[in-house]
């Protein structure tokens, strides 16, 4: 088994604690995995990168481009642009939710439009508001894991595995409510099949 994964977003969408999760079931699996992270202005909203490769063994942290499996994106506009990162029919799972850059809301830039066209010319595309999942599964805080869910619906690992990775990685206190969420992410997947 080989995966690579670019998770994509902006800084505070929890980017970081998916890419742990992630971590923690590949070991758990007794498999290997480089996890290289790359922050831009993340504590003012700016993009954040992580590249996640799983495999027997892996070399190296980084994602070659033209060579992702998965693109899991926070956001529309950082989707768009990790498209390079994707192998031709690579999957993308993306919030459709829109977090304008700074130079859009001071008015030095415009946020692109048709943005899921653009992704959908390139890859197989499950979008969704994840914020809105959330929201309605008493769980607001955690959109970035009912994106993992949707994730890891279309992937071969268990969902019980997904959900013991998932809890060891947050705080004891909000693991009923990431449970919600990410079951809610695997069910709209699983009834989209």
């Amino acid at each position: 088994m080989k995966k690579d994964i670019i998770i994509v977003g902006v800084g505070g969408q929890g980017i970081l604690l998916a890419s742990r999760v992630l971590g923690k079931l590949a070991l758990e699996a007794g498999l290997d995995i480089k996890v290289s992270e790359v922050h831009g202005m993340s504590q003012r909203g700016g993009d954040v990168i992580t590249h996640v490769r799983v495999g027997e063994k892996v070399l190296s942290p980084l994602v070659t481009e033209g060579e992702a499996d998965t693109i899991l994106a926070f956001e529309l506009l950082e989707a768009a642009r990790a498209l390079p990162f994707l192998k031709k029919g690579g999957r993308i799972v993306v919030n459709s939710q829109k977090i304008e850059p700074v130079t859009v809301k001071i008015g030095a830039a415009e946020y692109p439009q048709n943005l899921e066209a653009l992704l959908e010319a390139h890859g197989k595309v499950f979008a969704f508001d994840a914020r809105e999942v959330a929201m309605h599964n008493d769980a607001p805080k955690s959109v970035n894991i009912v994106l993992l869910g949707a994730y890891a619906a279309g992937e071969t690992f268990p969902q019980e595995a997904w959900l013991k990775a998932v809890e060891a990685c947050v705080p004891p206190k909000t693991v009923e409510a990431n449970r919600r969420a990410f079951l809610a992410g695997w069910a709209l997947v699983k009834q989209g099949e």
